[in-house]
Formats: structure tokens, C-alpha cells, sequence
């Protein structure tokens, strides 16, 4: 498999649907967790359902309108990064995330976000990247500010989830300011 270094024995890797198995693992372990702000575990309750969802994201992938990619510590799948919308032609991205409880605190999803968003900016020409977060997922919207990103403003109480109203966080970084960032980070 293809994968890229997160460094600490982490690393970023395509998630395809024959690794559904090890998908459906990865949801039984961390659903609770994962389920809290987002319907990721809820569609992958099955080995069908799971294969299912890598389904949607390899079409989505080879439409070039989405990318789904695994976070392997120690070459245990513990999280994910993915781009849950991309529109190549207008330059816009919606990054997303999910992880376990025993991989948080680490680092993992910033890591493997900045190599997500460093590929949309830099290789695909992404002007845009955004990140939307329920105001109460804390942990996700620290990373959009580890990210660099702009907090634009809050949709009152716009996702509808498991019977609660959530107010979503829009979350932004645009491209010059991405590559400055990268050049800070490469001067270091």
C-alpha cells in the first residue's frame, strides 16, 4: 500500500473498500467515540454497509469529488482524514476527520490533515479548504486552529443529529495563506 509518513510510527494511507474488514474493526472499536458529533459509525455497521461506504468514497475518488484516507498507528488502522467534498473546478473542499479514543491527544489528525491539505492546495490548486465542526466537538475545532484556519462563523443550530440540534462551525483556510504557512513551516 501506498502511504506517507505522519511520523512516530504513524502513517496516511488510501482507504479502499477491500479493507473493509479492517474498517468495520476499526468502527466497532472507536463507535461510541467516533459517534458523538458525526453518522461516520452509523453507516458502517456491517461488513456490507462498511464496504458500502469505501464504495461511495472510491467513486467518489475516481469522480474526483471526494477523497477517503486511513490513519495507521504502529499499521493499525485508528482514524481517517478526507476531503468529504471536492470541487476541482470551482476550487473549493471540505476536510473532515474521525478517531479513535485511544490514537487522541497525539497529533495524528493534524498531522494527516496538513498532508491532505497540502496535496489540495499545492498539487490540485484548492483554493479553498473548509472544515465544519460542531461547536461542541472541542478536540475538532482545535484542530482547525492548529490548521490555521479562520473561524468564518457559526450556522445556529443547522445539523440535525441523534435528536439534537448542533450549531456547525465553518472553518476556512485559503490558499495564500496555506502557503505561507508552508513556507514557515519548511523555514523551521
Amino acid at each position: 500500500m501506498f502511504a506517507t509518513s505522519l511520523g512516530e510510527g504513524a502513517e496516511l494511507g488510501p482507504l479502499e473498500p477491500w479493507q473493509a474488514e479492517e474498517f468495520l474493526a476499526h468502527m466497532d472499536r472507536g463507535r461510541e467515540f467516533i459517534g458523538r458529533y458525526i453518522g461516520l459509525p452509523d453507516a458502517a455497521t456491517d461488513l456490507g454497509s462498511a464496504r458500502a461506504y469505501l464504495q461511495s468514497y472510491a467513486d467518489k475518488q475516481a469522480a474526483d469529488a471526494g477523497r477517503l484516507h486511513g490513519i495507521r498507528l504502529d499499521g493499525k488502522l485508528v482514524g481517517g482524514v478526507l476531503f468529504r467534498t471536492f470541487d476541482a473546478a470551482g476550487g473549493n473542499c471540505e476536510a473532515g476527520c474521525w478517531l479513535e479514543p485511544d490514537a487522541a491527544g497525539r497529533g495524528l489528525v493534524t498531522r494527516a490533515a496538513q498532508v491532505l491539505i497540502d496535496w489540495a492546495v499545492q498539487e490540485r490548486g484548492m483554493h479553498r479548504v473548509e472544515w465544519l465542526v460542531s461547536s461542541a466537538n472541542t478536540a475538532s475545532v482545535n484542530v482547525a486552529k492548529r490548521l490555521g484556519m479562520t473561524r468564518d462563523g457559526v450556522l445556529r443550530e443547522s445539523y440535525a443529529y441523534r435528536g439534537v440540534r448542533h450549531d456547525t462551525e465553518v472553518w476556512s483556510v485559503l490558499a495564500p495563506q496555506w502557503r505561507e504557512r508552508a513556507e514557515r513551516r519548511e523555514q523551521r
